[in-house]
């Protein structure tokens, strides 16, 4: 949709002879808008919101930068000049060449996922926070 309206949103405002930002913003809000929207727009199947609460916190998950690193023979991760180490577990003695996911917050955080499980949270130095209280968060 945005590659579309790049292409096609300033022909339009050509066509209309607008040539100045406050021009083509009120052309874009009372005009172009609500023509597209006329248009294209789609009657929901069912009435009512679609939406549900996030009672479980899974948006932080969602919403932060994800990257898969391997952890080292050192048992650690590296992550934009950080060294992660990773705290001794109870799933396995150790991660060495597993495949972990770097959750990176935007508070700074990170975190360190290995399919569904938190291993361990780190302050925005690569620090790693209590790791009895981050797991149970």
């Amino acid at each position: 949709m945005f590659g579309t309206l790049q292409d096609r949103l300033p022909k339009e405002l050509r066509l209309a002879g607008i040539t100045t930002i406050d021009a083509a913003n009120r052309f874009i809000a009372e005009v172009y808008l609500p023509a597209h929207n006329a248009r294209f727009a789609v009657k929901p199947e069912q009435p009512g919101s679609a939406f549900v609460p996030d009672r479980a916190g899974a948006w932080r998950d969602i919403l932060c930068i994800q990257e898969d690193r391997v952890v080292g023979n050192d048992n650690t991760v590296r992550y934009r000049r950080l060294v992660l180490q990773l705290p001794q577990s109870p799933l396995r003695p150790h991660f060495v060449k597993a495949k972990v996911r770097v959750h990176d917050y935007p508070d700074g955080t990170l975190a360190l996922f290995h399919g569904p499980r938190c291993l361990a949270r780190y302050d925005n130095q690569g620090q790693l926070i209590d790791n009895a209280k981050s797991l149970a968060a």
